[in-house]
């Protein structure tokens, strides 16, 4: 198996397929292959890719056929982080024809979904890396229930990992310093509560809010919407005392520019919330 990133533990990944699973049995379970294929009936198959990208879930996909029935035999031929082109074998199949048939949706959601999200992931990392050191980032807007999965892809991509919740980091927004009633306030609140491992990044609007942020020490800011004139301008006042963080309607065409701008990291939420899937599909050999 080739792949350049580790996969997540079962334990992780197992409830997240069987809840799909679940869903996908209903009441009654496959109904249509429960029918039409002999109980004893056995199938060889591929799952191949139907176009380029770099793949993810492909552990997922296996545990979604073990779940079914253990017999199944799942061959790993390209692991999470490797580059896919048309053709590509991923995953080799046999055993059961029933539990391939009956698996082979769920399998194939996350495996596909994954890959989009890899794949995604990999266009920003490339776009940006000729331009300056910024890592591309993700962010919490996932899809519910498969976070960890998601940001497992943004890794297998190239990317990294911005917070996973709430409870990691803390991250002061618009509305909280809103509320608060400014970003001194806001920041000292939030370091008289937090412990000493926890780091505290603070989004900011303008060079002026920049400003008071770094006056009380914030570790992270986040330049929120800016130019990237501006974040260059901002890149210079924060002189390394805190990370640089761009965000805001980054696309491919534009990353670029931002990463010349020296920031730390750019962080997107449409790798996970809007990538597209990435097309592979089962084939009986």
């Amino acid at each position: 198996m080739t792949g350049s990133i580790l996969p997540l533990p079962r334990l992780l990944v197992e409830p997240v397929v069987r809840a799909a699973l679940l869903e996908d049995l209903g009441r009654a379970g496959d109904i249509t292959t429960d029918a039409i294929v002999p109980a004893d009936a056995r199938l060889e198959g591929v799952i191949a890719a139907r176009q380029a990208g770099v793949i993810s879930g492909v552990d997922a996909a296996a545990i979604a056929f073990a779940l079914i029935d253990p017999a199944v035999k799942v061959e790993i031929v390209l692991g999470d982080g490797a580059p896919v082109a048309p053709g590509d074998v991923v995953i080799r199949l046999s055993g059961p024809a029933r539990a391939i048939l009956t698996a082979e949706r769920v399998a194939l959601n996350l495996l596909c979904r994954m890959s989009g999200v890899a794949t995604a992931t990999a266009g920003l990392v490339a776009a940006a890396k000729p331009h300056g050191k910024a890592s591309i980032v993700c962010t919490r807007k996932t899809t519910p229930g498969l976070r960890a999965l998601e940001k497992h892809a943004v890794r297998a991509g190239g990317g990294s990992n911005h917070r996973f919740g709430l409870d990691d980091a803390v991250l002061i927004k618009d509305n909280h310093v809103a509320v608060a009633g400014g970003i001194v306030p806001a920041i000292e609140r939030a370091r008289a509560r937090a412990g000493h491992l926890v780091k505290i990044e603070v989004e900011v609007d303008t060079l002026a809010q920049l400003e008071e942020a770094l006056s009380v020490g914030a570790d992270a800011v986040l330049l929120d919407n800016m130019t990237p004139e501006t974040l260059a301008r901002a890149v210079a006042m924060i002189d390394g005392r805190a990370l640089a963080e761009a965000s805001g309607r980054i696309t491919v065409e534009t990353v670029g520019a931002v990463a010349a701008s020296g920031v730390d990291l750019i962080s997107c939420g449409w790798i996970t919330h809007s990538a597209a899937i990435i097309d592979l599909g089962l084939d009986a050999a």
